[in-house]
């Protein structure tokens, strides 16, 4: 078996959060660097798979800053084991961009960790602008986690939204963000979706040819050429896409050198982790596998390059 060497995942539910019966244990340090000695992981990169907001007399500016000094605390502890996704709170993007810079300049966190959609905001709406303008400008990795949309509740059909609802919000809100034409206003954003993009692979050549049918875009900027160019140039994580069913369509759309090795650790069963991880190794090899599993990710976070 190959070993893994970096993880560009999420990882760990809310500092300190209490599971409810039935429900996996609070994440931690100690058992998070065991399951890395088991899968021979060297490097796991730390985010939270949510946007905080200020709701229920909670403040959205505290939590993110809590994560995000914990997380450059853990860092400092085990410089070489773990790096760090920064979390940005979801009321304003005025809140966002002060956090941003708070996490990069002050903790020199890796990059950004976002959600697919903030309150049914997706990439396309203008409320982004501002951050993602900021993101462009500093070319800094942001790992785009897939979350509910409004209305998942209804579109999941009463089972869990993991199965295949999350996994449409990324499809969803990189769509929104194509025809809203948020790639050639930001062409240096660096996004990495996980689980290979979801179902986004399978509809790439539907979404290019569509731009060529009317509807609220301009055409000779939003062209099937652009979207296959901003596809190829994304980067998508193995997070529970290990076996050929995923990776082979997000090879017909991108190369190895823009596959991520991931895990989803902290959500995914370890048994799943460990089916995904040999799903992987038995279908690419050789350059292929040591690119997804080590050299993508030095590329793109210097820090562990320098290590």
């Amino acid at each position: 078996m190959s070993t893994p060497t970096t993880s560009a995942v999420p990882s760990p539910p809310r500092p300190g959060e209490q599971p409810a019966p039935g429900e996996r244990a609070p994440w931690s340090a100690e058992a998070t660097l065991e399951a890395m000695e088991r899968t021979g992981t060297a490097v796991q990169l730390l985010s939270v798979p949510f946007i905080p907001r200020s709701q229920n007399g909670g403040d959205a500016r505290a939590l993110a800053r809590h994560i995000n000094e914990d997380m450059a605390a853990l860092i400092g502890e085990h410089p070489e084991r773990f790096g760090g996704l920064a979390c940005l709170p979801g009321d304003d993007p005025h809140a966002m961009l002060d956090e941003l810079a708070y996490a990069l300049d002050v903790l020199h966190l890796d990059g950004v960790a976002l959600t697919s959609n903030v309150a049914g905001r997706y990439l396309g709406n203008p409320w982004w602008q501002p951050l993602l303008a900021e993101l462009n400008r500093r070319a800094v990795p942001v790992l785009l986690h897939l979350t509910s949309c409004p209305h998942a509740t209804e579109l999941a059909l009463g089972r869990n939204p993991p199965v295949i609802e999350y996994l449409f919000d990324t499809a969803r809100t990189i769509t929104d963000a194509l025809f809203a034409g948020v790639f050639h206003t930001h062409p240096d954003l660096t996004l990495i979706l996980p689980h290979l993009g979801g179902p986004l692979p399978a509809l790439a050549w539907r979404i290019a040819e569509c731009t060529t049918m009317p509807g609220p875009h301009d055409p000779s900027a939003i062209t099937p050429e652009h979207v296959t160019d901003v596809l190829a140039a994304l980067y998508y994580d193995t997070a529970m896409g290990g076996s050929p069913h995923a990776l082979l369509p997000a090879l017909q759309i991108t190369s190895t050198d823009h596959l991520l090795f991931g895990t989803d650790a902290g959500a995914a069963p370890a048994a799943i982790i460990d089916r995904a991880i040999t799903a992987l190794t038995t279908t690419l090899h050789g350059n292929d596998l040591h690119a997804v599993e080590h050299d993508n990710a030095l590329r793109l976070f210097p820090r562990l390059a320098a290590r």
